[in-house]
């Protein structure tokens, strides 16, 4: 693993759990859609600004992918998992769903893309599930919601899982910020259109309202997404995925420095036996295998 690719794998857990810091703040103020709704209106302006100015400039085709891509990665996504919380289930169940991502990715990536899926890998990804339930144990069964508002962070899993490998079967090569006021111009349309549906347009005029969405605008939408497409286009689909695995542990931090939730010793553990499952093995066990060849040649002469 290079430099680059630690600092963006870095990046990526932390500024992908903002995303739920951002929502804990705003739906206090207003309903998961509006909130959503105004979040990507102010993206894509700034967005679009970004663009026009630096030169961007869409092509037809780029537009036909990453508006199917908008559509599974950022609208439905997002859609089903605050619908979901926003119907009782909890949030550490939410995201324990959230996180059997890698498994149904690395799953697709062999059927669509033609990866390997070598048993070192399938055991490395079962073993971050397994952090990752220990993370949430605590909260699975708190709900109060019907079991078919179960199906909804499942669904939006699955939605966030085809996106990652559709962007790689498509091997997108448009400038980031293009691809996601595309993207955002998408989720901004659709969930504007719901908020006409309820009557929601209207965003409240208070501060911590626009608190959350300059949070989620700049840490959850630039950041973690932007984030998020550079390492899919860098490392695979499998490699990103198996990030997000680091981030019911980093989002816990976040909520105990800013809402002073607790910290357990089951959360502790489980995002230690997470973050050794997504850690790089190859270059410990080509350690262990040059130890290994070098031991036999002494013994041998």
């Amino acid at each position: 693993m290079t430099r680059t690719d630690a600092i963006a794998a870095t990046a990526l857990v932390v500024l992908w759990s903002s995303g739920f810091i951002g929502a804990e703040l705003g739906t206090a103020h207003a309903s998961a859609h509006t909130l959503l709704g105004w979040r990507y209106v102010c993206a894509v302006v700034v967005l679009g600004l970004w663009c026009w100015f630096r030169g961007l400039r869409p092509t037809w085709t780029a537009v036909r992918r990453h508006t199917v891509l908008g559509f599974f990665s950022q609208f439905l996504y997002l859609a089903c998992i605050f619908a979901g919380v926003g119907a009782g289930v909890p949030a550490g169940t939410s995201a324990l769903v959230a996180a059997m991502q890698p498994l149904v990715v690395a799953a697709l990536s062999t059927r669509v893309l033609g990866q390997s899926f070598e048993r070192r890998r399938a055991i490395g990804l079962a073993v971050g599930f397994g952090g990752v339930i220990i993370v949430v144990a605590g909260d699975l069964g708190g709900g109060t919601a019907s079991w078919p508002a179960y199906l909804l962070p499942l669904a939006g899993m699955l939605s966030l899982s085809f996106g990652t490998v559709l962007e790689r079967r498509m091997q997108t090569s448009e400038p980031i910020p293009l691809a996601m006021c595309i993207q955002g111009a998408v989720a901004a349309t659709l969930f504007m259109a719901w908020n006409v549906v309820t009557g929601e347009v209207t965003p409240p005029s208070t501060t911590g309202f626009w608190t959350a969405v300059v949070w989620l605008v700049v840490l959850s939408t630039f950041g973690a997404y932007g984030t998020y497409m550079f390492v899919v286009r860098r490392s695979g689909a499998t490699r990103a995925s198996a990030l997000l695995y680091l981030t019911p542990g980093t989002t816990m931090v976040w909520a105990y420095i800013m809402f002073d939730d607790r910290i357990t010793w089951p959360a502790v553990l489980g995002t230690v036996v997470a973050g050794l499952a997504v850690c790089e093995w190859k270059y410990i066990a080509g350690l262990f295998a040059h130890k290994s060849r070098s031991a036999f040649t002494i013994s041998s002469s």
